[in-house]
């Protein structure tokens, strides 16, 4: 199976958070199992930390990669084929980083790992924390 994690599950995942069914958890673990971090979730991430709307031990760069790669989880780079992905997106819903994850999960058929039930209007196949 191949995820991506939204951010707040990222974020949710290295803060060691009991949020995760027990079976959803065990998946994302299990390193048969590809799991994506997005480069738009680091950028909304700095952006967040960097406008004092989330409080991390320390800066982005320095708290990210070392939690990604001990959890061993896949980067994913924003590409122009996810961006052209956004134009065929109803819009249903405006979050920029959000729309941009929905078009990464659509181009490589990836299950979302979300908390936020409006990627369920949209034609993407996702799972609930």
């Amino acid at each position: 199976m191949k995820y991506l994690l939204d951010t707040n599950a990222a974020l949710w995942w290295f803060a060691g958070s009991n949020r995760f069914k027990k079976s959803l958890r065990e998946s994302l673990m299990d390193r048969t199992n590809v799991v994506f971090i997005s480069a738009v979730t680091t950028w909304e991430i700095s952006i967040k930390a960097a406008i004092g709307k989330l409080a991390l031990p320390e800066e982005p760069k320095s708290y990210l990669p070392p939690r990604i790669e001990r959890a061993g989880f896949t980067f994913l780079p924003v590409l122009a084929e996810h961006t052209y992905e956004v134009f065929s997106l109803p819009l249903h819903h405006l979050d920029p980083f959000d729309r941009l994850l929905i078009a990464q999960a659509r181009v490589h058929d990836l299950l979302v790992v979300t908390a936020d039930l409006a990627f369920a209007r949209y034609d993407v196949r996702r799972t609930e924390i």
